[in-house]
């Protein structure tokens, strides 16, 4: 999982906000169940997983934008 969640924060910016494209946002759905496994964050855990429901609808959206202003995907900071 370490290997996953360093790979997807070694990519340059178009990479992440291609990534943050309505389908594909889902690898970010992963990333933030990644970090909340490896930080041993329930809370985020949680909200992770509820944030594959969210990609589809208006999640993606704060994601380009949050990448575009941040280099970061909206999330809190762990």
């Amino acid at each position: 999982m370490a290997n996953y969640l360093k790979w997807m924060e070694g990519h340059s910016r178009l990479v992440k906000i291609i990534l943050c494209i309505w389908i594909l946002d889902i690898t970010w759905a992963v990333y933030r169940i990644g970090q909340a496994v490896v930080h041993k964050n329930v809370l985020h855990l949680v909200l992770g997983i509820l944030w594959i429901l969210a990609a589809g609808t208006v999640g993606w959206i704060l994601d380009i934008i949050w990448i575009i202003l941040f280099n970061r995907i909206f999330w809190f900071k762990a």
